[in-house]
């Protein structure tokens, strides 16, 4: 029996990836950038510095980082209609759910603090949080377990009484290394193998998570 739920946000909480990713799409045909698909997988997860040092290590030193990012990053805030993203299928009523049987929640993300705040407030969602750990709260990104410690000390458990929701790779080797129990809902990229031994649960979308939580003796509260 577990006692809390730490969530991931992009691609858990809010259907940002996939956005993300068109937006990168838009911006490598602007630029002439080749194979951005899988860089933007890799870079699932991390933080903005971990992502800038992908692409430099990928493209060179040489590569218009900033003019990059910028026509990105310009494209996903247009479309994003100034922070609010679109809220994934399930999401809000899982988050509902938990909020009535007493179960704490916390958010784990690799995303700036005040970002965070800034797009769960729009989207209505931030009160249902005990706790929130942003990527700038900690030196070391996914896939190292620092986000996920910092989010379970916060709220108040051990890493190992809390389920860790996540969808992308670095997500789940970050939230198994914490030594919480791990459920992925994948969004861009279904587990491979290697993935899949590191999970406790695969569950396609949070309405089968929510399912799962229902049963009364899930949480000890």
């Amino acid at each position: 029996m577990k006692k809390a739920v730490i969530f991931d946000m992009d691609g858990v909480i809010f259907d940002s990836e996939r956005l993300y990713m068109e937006c990168c799409r838009e911006a490598a045909e602007v630029f002439g950038v080749e194979d951005i698909e899988s860089t933007v997988y890799a870079a699932i997860g991390l933080t903005t510095e971990k992502t800038h040092e992908l692409y430099r290590r990928k493209y060179g030193e040489d590569f218009p980082l900033d003019s990059f990012w910028k026509e990105a990053t310009g494209r996903f805030a247009k479309k994003a209609k100034g922070g609010l993203l679109p809220v994934k299928k399930g999401a809000r009523e899982l988050l509902e759910m938990l909020y009535k049987k007493g179960v704490p929640t916390a958010l784990a993300s690799s995303t700036k603090t005040e970002t965070v705040i800034r797009e769960l407030i729009a989207a209505d969602l931030f009160g249902y949080f005990r706790t929130i750990a942003g990527g700038d709260m900690v030196t070391k990104s996914k896939p190292e377990p620092d986000i996920f410690l910092l989010a379970a000390k916060n709220a108040g458990f051990a890493p190992e009484e809390c389920v860790i929701i996540e969808d992308s790779f670095n997500g789940v080797r970050a939230a198994k290394a914490a030594g919480g129990y791990v459920i992925m809902v994948p969004d861009l990229v279904q587990p491979d193998e290697n993935i899949l031994a590191l999970t406790d649960r695969v569950e396609p979308s949070l309405d089968e998570v929510r399912e799962l939580f229902s049963a009364e003796n899930y949480f000890s509260v």
